[in-house]
């Protein structure tokens, strides 16, 4: 099985109608290089400083390793806003073990809106499909108690800290494929 580069959606429409979409190669490159992009195309949270480290990591990913452009960071899209409200991705395939972490950012202006929590819904569908993943990862900041709530609700285990250069201290949570259910 591979990963499609369609949008991933998740079926149930209760909460926004969410959709994850490719950001496109060339999109991409000109927000790592700090290139102006259209607003219309990329809001400006998403094109700001908030959101550059970002680009310029998944940049240099995809030239160093353009097969794991499926994987990525992808807009989030809400098609009653006209343009994405965030992104969310992982942070690439499965590795050797068949674990996957995920990441999600929404603009503050498109927050508490269930966005977040739509797209790690779809990330844990992508995942829970496909037959080399075993468990999703992800690594939140201690204070960012919003993040912490929504992967405890989704199953996520505690499972220790790490530091990380950028972000510094993140506790780690974890949850098997096993215990994803489908209608997460």
């Amino acid at each position: 099985m591979t990963i499609t580069t369609a949008p991933w959606q998740h079926p149930d429409r209760a909460l926004p109608r969410v959709h994850l979409d490719v950001v496109p190669e060339g999109v991409l490159h000109a927000l790592a290089a700090g290139e102006p992009v259209p607003a219309d195309v990329v809001p400006p949270y998403l094109a700001g400083p908030e959101c550059a480290s970002l680009w310029r990591m998944r940049s240099r990913q995809i030239l160093e390793a353009p097969a794991d452009a499926p994987w990525v960071t992808r807009f989030i899209v809400d098609p009653t806003v006209g343009v994405p409200v965030g992104v969310a991705g992982f942070h690439g395939p499965p590795d050797a073990a068949g674990m996957v972490e995920v990441g999600y950012r929404v603009d503050p202006a498109h927050r508490r809106r269930g966005h977040a929590r739509r797209a790690l819904e779809i990330l844990l569908a992508v995942a829970r499909d496909h037959p080399d993943v075993h468990t999703v990862r992800a690594t939140i900041s201690p204070d960012n108690l919003a993040s912490r709530a929504l992967v405890v609700d989704h199953g996520f285990v505690e499972e220790g800290e790490q530091w990380d250069d950028e972000d510094g201290l993140e506790i780690v949570f974890e949850v098997s494929v096993d215990g994803v259910s489908a209608g997460t």
